[in-house]
């Protein structure tokens, strides 16, 4: 059996972006250990760090995850304004790479790791906070020699999504430039994984983000969607995690993270 730790930049992030993969390696044995950078919300106080992560601990133990980890950071927001640094943490695009790395490299090595799962040079969308989880998850790959994953999309795909979503009103505005330059092309896509079967914990586990769904922004509003679907209409919508392994081709695509493809 193995044991997975996956990296992620704020409460939430571990069921949007690799939700049903972590459900599925749970299921089949593996240890699942899920390691969050920031807690503090943008202008918010501890009270609310500290929700936020009862709320993952509750999102762990949906998807079957053995442990949670926080480095200690608050969010950055996305926004043009860089918050002040709350009392007692540094908001983490301000952290030094080097010490956030060795935190994160610890985990990997208490829980001799098999694989990272971390994020795409892009960091997805482009947050601040998604960026640096990309630099700081391949600087610990290097201080620990651990196999990375990177959590991502199909450009394509995503392109496509929002233009629809546009026509139906879901969202009225968005930087077509900004999407057009997120997330993986395809072809550079190594493993696509089915999670169709883990639907119903996917959408338990986003649900237990109270703090998040309730908020104002676009992606809480199309996550409150997503809980409202019916599971087998959610299996359709949500039911493939993609990964890119770096340095690895994509000529073929592999369907296991813990299996490279070919």
């Amino acid at each position: 059996m193995a044991t997975v730790v996956a990296f992620h930049a704020h409460p939430d992030d571990e069921v949007l972006l690799t939700g049903g993969t972590l459900a599925r390696l749970a299921a089949e044995g593996h240890r699942v250990v899920i390691v969050t950078a920031c807690s503090v919300p943008p202008g918010g106080v501890g009270a609310r760090g500290s929700e936020r992560l009862d709320q993952l601990r509750d999102s762990a133990a949906v998807l079957g995850a053995a442990r949670v980890v926080h480095l200690g950071y608050a969010d950055s927001g996305h926004g043009p304004v860089v918050y002040p640094d709350p009392p007692d943490a540094v908001r983490f695009v301000r952290a030094d790479p080097d010490e956030a790395a060795a935190r994160l490299a610890d985990v990997l090595r208490e829980e001799k790791a098999d694989l990272l799962l971390s994020y795409d040079p892009r960091g997805g969308y482009g947050h601040r906070d998604h960026l640096k989880v990309h630099e700081v998850g391949a600087r610990a790959a290097d201080l620990t020699g651990v196999r990375v994953l990177e959590a991502t999309a199909p450009r394509e795909l995503v392109t496509l999504l929002f233009g629809a979503m546009r026509l139906l009103r879901l969202v009225v505005r968005y930087d077509s430039a900004e999407v057009n330059n997120s997330f993986t092309p395809r072809a550079s896509i190594t493993h696509r994984i089915s999670v169709r079967r883990y639907a119903r914990q996917k959408r338990d586990a986003l649900a237990a983000h109270t703090t998040y769904t309730s908020s104002t922004g676009r992606s809480a509003r199309l996550a409150r969607l997503a809980i409202a679907l019916p599971v087998p209409v959610l299996g359709l919508v949500l039911g493939r995690e993609w990964f890119a392994e770096p340095g690895v081709s994509a000529r073929a695509v592999s369907r296991d993270v813990l299996k490279q493809p070919g």
